[in-house]
C-alpha cells in the first residue's frame, strides 16, 4: 500500500555540480525536495521506488544498487540507489537525480528500487503499473521524478505554446491536492507536444494512490528556463 509520495523535477541543473555557477537558481527547489524526502521518511517505508521517465533504451524496472553517472555532463560524480550490487543497466537521468537527491539527504530508511517509464505507456497501463508498485509491499513510497511542460518562454527547450502555462496549472493543482483522478485524466497527446517528461511519471502514482486517502501538498512551482517545475509531498 502507498503511504506517502514525493514528486520531484529531474533535470540534471538540480546537481549543484553540473549547474556551476548557476547553482543558486535552483536552491528554493533543492530546499523543497529536501522537504519532500523529509516527509517520506517519516513515512517509515518498507520500500521506496523512484519512479522518472525514461527514453526506450532506459524503461523497466532497475533493482537496488543500480548506477548512474553524470560524468556525460562534465563532472565526475556517480551515483548508486541504495545499497547493493551494482544492476545491470546505467539508471536514466531522471532516476540518477532521484539517486543524488537521496544521497544528498542521506536516505536509509528502506530499500530503493527503480522504474523508468515513457510516453508509449498510455494513462490506462501507467495506472496499472502505480497499482502494482502498491501491492509490492506492506508501506510502499514512492519518489516521482518529473518536469511539466518545456514550452512556458520564447527561449524554452521547446519554444512557447500558450497552452504550456494552463497544461501546468492543472497539472501543480492535481499535485498539490493529491488529486489522483486529475493526474489520471491528463492527455498524454498534449503532454507529448508539450514536452512534458512528468506525465507518464505522475499517472504511475496517480494509480499507486487510488486508494490511499492521501493528502498533498504544494511545496515549490515556477518554470526556470521556461520548463514547469513541481515539487509536491504526500502522506
Amino acid at each position: 500500500m502507498l503511504v506517502a509520495a514525493a514528486v520531484c523535477p529531474a533535470p540534471p541543473l538540480l546537481v549543484p555540480e553540473i549547474a556551476a555557477g548557476a547553482a543558486a537558481e535552483l536552491g528554493d527547489a533543492r530546499t523543497a525536495c529536501s522537504d519532500a524526502l523529509a516527509v517520506l521518511a517519516a513515512s517509515r517505508p518498507d520500500l521506496l521506488v523512484v519512479v522518472g521517465a525514461a527514453d526506450q533504451d532506459h524503461r523497466g524496472p532497475y533493482p537496488q544498487g543500480s548506477r548512474g553517472t553524470f560524468r556525460g555532463h562534465g563532472v565526475q560524480l556517480d551515483v548508486q540507489l541504495g545499497d547493493g550490487d551494482e544492476g545491470p543497466r546505467l539508471l536514466p537521468t531522471s532516476l540518477a537525480v532521484g539517486a543524488w537527491l537521496l544521497r544528498r539527504a542521506r536516505w536509509g530508511a528502506a530499500p530503493v528500487e527503480g522504474l523508468g517509464v515513457g510516453e508509449p505507456l498510455d494513462a490506462e497501463q501507467c495506472l496499472r503499473a502505480g497499482r502494482d508498485l502498491a501491492a509490492r509491499d506492506a508501506r510502499v513510497a514512492l519518489l516521482v521524478m518529473g518536469e511539466g511542460s518545456a514550452c512556458r518562454t520564447l527561449k524554452a527547450p521547446g519554444y512557447l505554446d500558450e497552452r504550456a502555462a494552463g497544461f501546468d496549472a492543472a497539472a501543480a493543482h492535481a499535485l498539490g491536492s493529491a488529486d489522483t483522478a486529475a493526474l489520471a485524466a491528463l492527455d498524454a497527446d498534449l503532454a507529448h507536444e508539450l514536452q512534458a517528461a512528468g506525465r507518464a511519471p505522475w499517472q504511475v502514482l496517480a494509480g499507486a494512490a487510488e486508494d490511499a486517502g492521501l493528502d498533498g501538498r504544494l511545496l515549490y512551482e515556477d518554470a526556470p528556463y521556461g520548463v514547469g517545475y513541481f515539487v509536491a509531498a504526500w502522506s
